[in-house]
């Protein structure tokens, strides 16, 4: 069996089937021509396969699909034109008017709004749990829960969930748990595997690695992906554009290495943040001191790249730490090439009510760090000198 590394590169592309293309193609075409009425009728109707329009499907966002199954152990794929269309199709194929969503206790901000928006216009509730224990989740489930929506590691708190325990619990009530699998990738974390059956990624971030495409995944079950597939993305509409597909298989040839070296500089920048009198907290999965560790050893290949940390004082001080860091970039996505830093309160989580962020872990001198491919040591000299700036 082929390993994960050569998946990454080989599976769901065969070069002869396009013309012996050691790279993938781009079919930058927005519609497919059919030789006759009858077999435009046939692949409408469902009754042959082939290719209708891009917005149903494409020959390079296929071959993305295909690769990202054999990834993450799914039976399919499909791919969206960003993480929130692929939350988005996902939330609103599963669930209906009057319905309950159990969330875990944090999630990302865009995530949160949608949330509140559902809950607006179609009264489908949520509550948010930190299922820590088997109480947490047999408490919150109600009769009209219709799905678990997890992060794991969570954003930006990096709280790890046992995806296996959430699993066995969800069975039992026969319900179906899908994980944003968006901080780990299917190199660090297969929730699949651990019993779960949906997994949704931003793309934009590790997938793509190199800051320059905006894109969601979504994997599971066939029977429930072409249900997804033929609803809530066809008439919604949020596909990937097939040249966005192209750049993704090309990000994700290196998805190892680049995982590799950033975990590698972010257990170095770890050890510095702990000896630094000016840093309160470090919030990092692989970390053996943190309190969720036994858990990310038991399900995460290895600790990844970000990390979080509170440091002394209170907003201002966060911003003026901000403010005086020069290598480091100040930006919200994560999984570049570069180093980024930002303030989640007044960022990424800026939309979630003080009250429900605080109670998320989620401080005014809390900061979250996308920890790059440069050398670890002048990420940390650029740490550094901005910590000393704190008065």
């Amino acid at each position: 069996m082929k390993q994960f590394e050569t998946k990454l590169i080989h599976n769901g592309y065969e070069s002869r089937k396009y013309f012996d293309s050691l790279v993938p193609p781009i079919f930058q075409s927005a519609t497919f021509t059919f030789e006759t009425a009858e077999q435009g009728e046939a692949r409408f109707s469902g009754e042959t396969g082939g290719y209708i329009y891009s917005r149903l499907n494409n020959p390079t966002t296929q071959i993305l699909e295909d690769r990202i199954a054999v990834l993450e152990g799914a039976e399919k794929a499909l791919v969206f034109s960003s993480g929130m269309a692929a939350v988005s199709a996902v939330l609103l194929s599963l669930t209906k008017a009057g319905d309950h969503i159990l969330c875990s206790e944090g999630v990302y901000g865009c995530t949160f709004g949608l949330l509140e928006m559902i809950k607006e216009k179609y009264q489908i509730t949520h509550t948010l749990s930190p299922m820590q224990a088997e109480s947490d989740l047999h408490e919150s489930i109600n009769e009209n829960t219709a799905l678990i929506y997890i992060e794991t590691p969570i954003n930006p708190t990096m709280k790890v969930i046992d995806l296996q325990m959430v699993a066995g619990i969800a069975s039992k009530y026969n319900i179906p748990v899908i994980v944003d699998n968006t901080f780990s990738s299917p190199y660090l974390q297969q929730p699949l595997a651990l019993g779960c059956d949906v997994v949704v990624h931003s793309a934009t971030k590790y997938i793509s690695g190199h800051g320059d495409v905006i894109g969601g995944l979504v994997a599971g079950k066939k029977d429930l992906l072409e249900e997804i597939s033929m609803t809530t993305r066809k008439d919604v509409g949020g596909t990937m554009s097939p040249f966005d597909a192209w750049l993704l298989l090309r990000g994700l040839k290196t998805l190892h290495i680049r995982l590799d070296r950033h975990t590698e500089n972010a257990t170095a920048i770890v050890n510095k943040l702990k000896t630094h009198s000016k840093v309160e907290k470090i919030f990092y999965p692989g970390d053996k001191d943190n309190i969720h560790y036994p858990i990310s050893k038991n399900q995460m290949h290895a600790g990844g790249g970000v990390l979080s940390f509170t440091i002394q004082g209170d907003k201002k001080c966060a911003q003026t730490f901000l403010n005086h860091l020069k290598l480091i970039k100040i930006a919200v996505s994560l999984g570049d090439a570069e180093t980024l830093i930002q303030h989640p309160a007044t960022m990424t989580h800026a939309v979630v009510p003080e009250e429900a962020r605080l109670k998320m872990g989620i401080t005014d001198n809390m900061l979250r760090l996308s920890v790059g491919l440069e050398a670890w040591t002048d990420i940390w000299a650029d740490l550094e000198q901005a910590l000393e700036v704190i008065s």
